[in-house]
Order: C-alpha cells, then structure tokens, then sequence
C-alpha cells in the first residue's frame, strides 16, 4: 500500500461520470415529476428487464420490499423454507408477512440451501421455497423447481447477490416464480438505494405494483393494505448511467478476483468461494473460509490483523438469522451444522473495481502472515 493512512473498506459503491449524472437528471427541472413512475422509471424497468432476461419487472425503494411484498401479493400462508445464511431481510420479510420461516441448512461447497434436505421440511404448512444465491453463486436451480413443482409451491429467489449473473445461458432471474434484487450502494448495480423483483406472471406483477403503492388502483380505490415502496426519479437515474458501464465494472471487480485467487488460492486452510460450472460470475464478493487447524489461525485473528492495517473485512454472515436476538429461542441454530460452521469461519476480503492489485496484494500478505 503507498498510503500507510489510507484505510480500505470491504467494499465501495461505483460511481458515473458526475457530469453524465447530472445531464441524466437535467430534464427532472423541466418535467418537475419526481417520482410516481416517471420517465426515468418506465427505462430503467425496461433497459433491466433485457439485461437481467427477465419477462417482467417492478422496481421498488429497496430490495428488502421487493422481498416483502412479493411474498404478499403470492398470498402465502404458513410455512416457507429458507436458509439462515443470510442478511437479516430475507428472514425479516418471511416474519414481517406473519409466516414462519424454517431453516434448511446449506451446503458446505457454494454455501447456498442444500436442495437435497429441503424435502424432509415440507409439512401442509409449507407454501414457498425463499432461496438465497450467495456471494454471487447460484442455488440448484434445477432441483428446487422440481420440488416445488412436485409439491405445489412458490420459488421466490433472493438474488440480492446475482445481479447479471447468468446460468446456462439464461438470465438468473428467469428462474423461479419470482426473484429479489437489491440496488444498495454496496451492490455490484446500485441506484443509491432499491431493489425490483424480475417474475412471469403478470398478475403477480400488477398485485406488487398496487401494494408498492399504498395498495391503490386508480385514485379512488385502495384494494388492499400496501405500502409506500416507490422508486423516485433520481434514483432511476442513477441506476440508467450504472446500467451502461456494467461491462467496466464486472471487468474491474474481475480483476481484483483474479488477483485474489493467485495470491491466496492454493494456501492450506483456506477456502476459497468456487467457479460454478455454467456460471457466468459477477464477482460480488470474496469470501474465505478459515480452517484454523490446518491455516493456524482462526478468522477474528485475521480479521484483527487486517483492521490494524485500516483493511476492514466482514464476518459475512454472522451471525446466522435464527440467531438473532429478536427469535431468541424461538429456532435451534444446531439443526444447521453446515451454516453454524461456515458462519464462524468465514471473512469476506474488500472487493470493488478500482480496488488498486497493489493493496490487494498487501492484503493477501497480512492473511499469509497470520498463518503459523
């Protein structure tokens, strides 16, 4: 690192040109319509629906809505299962729509849901399946839909971490009755905050539309108890100019990738996250996974040692969702060994396109030298 003071955080939000936002907000101070499905909206929703292969998209405020109110407008009751290696919205949405989320554990190779112990959790209680592709990794797609399709069930992709991710050929978001995408500043594609859901079914896109909107058809009906989840004007802007440097950005976080993987990929103790057959990856994150019997050293180790270098890491995720004190005692983290452990061992190392290779390297550095 050339700067000693410079701190590196694990991740940073990409950013257009400044004038190239600006002349995409210019006309909003002509047509003064700021929000309420503007312009800017009606072409984001388009211009995504072609780059993510989907038949249909919403966008809403964020991505925790998307989820929210999907599992609304399905009209699910009871029981959905999920993973609990997961940011806190997907459990979050299960609770806040009065279901109950029952947690499968995941596999121990890509980190998402084990399709092969889903089965033995379908009671008469169950209505969906809510995935999560993880760091960029893609579920059994295949499978989860033949189960769902065996037991007549919902699929509702958390896609939080695929944007632009493609499998087999076809759009990650073609898969499932439905799939979430978030556009936090964070995310690969942002639009300072957001998220949409990308679906098939148009009357389940035209139930999310009404409940973003306060459940509203028309200006004088209200159908039923929505929300307030639009996205405004400004924020579809954004998301038009990230749109178009997309290739830049997969390049950028490509690279860093790539650097990562030499430095680090054939260290004992060290799992890295790995190339999915058929996957064309979006490189959204860098997890490592730390055995510290055969690495020396355990993650908060390594996570200290960078920290006192400026270099934040995350213990991304920790800990798991039926951990939360929120559920306390209400769900046994035993009954998922595979997530409990993955949970305790695994660092996510800072990752975003203009992350110098220099400071990669000097992070790769710091996490070889904890090793004893």
């Amino acid at each position: 690192m050339k700067d000693k003071n410079r701190e590196i955080p694990v991740t940073r939000p990409t950013l257009p040109p400044f004038g190239e936002y600006c002349e995409e907000i210019r006309d909003l101070w002509d047509s003064r319509w700021l929000t309420n499905m503007g312009e800017k909206h009606r072409q984001l929703q388009s211009k995504l629906a072609e780059y993510l292969g989907a038949a249909g998209v919403e966008l809403l405020t964020n991505g925790h809505m998307a989820l929210e109110l999907s599992l609304q407008a399905f009209g699910l009751s009871g029981e959905v299962i999920t993973t609990p290696f997961t940011f806190a919205s997907t459990t979050q949405a299960i609770a806040r729509n009065g279901l109950t989320p029952v947690f499968c554990d995941i596999n121990p190779t890509d980190f998402t849901i084990d399709v092969s112990k889903i089965e033995a959790l379908i009671t008469e209680k169950t209505s969906a399946i809510l995935p999560v592709h993880v760091y960029g990794n893609v579920c059994a797609v295949e499978a989860m839909e033949e189960i769902a399709r065996r037991y007549s069930l919902k699929v509702l992709y958390d896609a939080a971490h695929t944007f632009g991710v493609r499998y087999q050929g076809r759009g990650i978001a073609s898969f499932g009755d439905a799939s979430c995408f978030s556009f936090h500043a964070t995310k690969v594609f942002h639009t300072v905050e957001g998220g949409c859901v990308c679906f098939r079914d148009a009357a389940f896109g035209q139930r999310v539309a009404n409940l973003r909107n306060f459940g509203l058809a028309g200006q004088e009906e209200v159908l039923e108890t929505g929300s307030n989840a639009k996205m405004d004007e400004f924020r579809a802007a954004m998301g038009l100019c990230n749109l178009r440097h997309m290739d830049e950005n997969l390049a950028g976080r490509g690279r860093v990738v790539e650097r990562y993987r030499e430095r680090l990929e054939h260290v004992p103790g060290l799992q890295l996250n790995p190339l999915q057959k058929g996957v064309e990856p979006n490189y959204a994150y860098f997890p490592v996974v730390f055995d510290e019997a055969a690495f020396g050293a355990g993650r908060d180790q390594v996570l200290t040692a960078l920290a006192a270098q400026n270099i934040y890491a995350r213990k991304y995720f920790y800990p798991l969702a039926s951990e939360f004190s929120c559920y306390q005692n209400r769900f046994n983290p035993g009954l998922t060994p595979v997530a409990a452990q993955v949970s305790q061992r695994v660092l996510t190392l800072p990752l975003y396109p203009d992350l110098p290779l220099d400071e990669v390297d000097a992070i790769c550095d710091i996490v070889r030298s904890c090793k004893k």
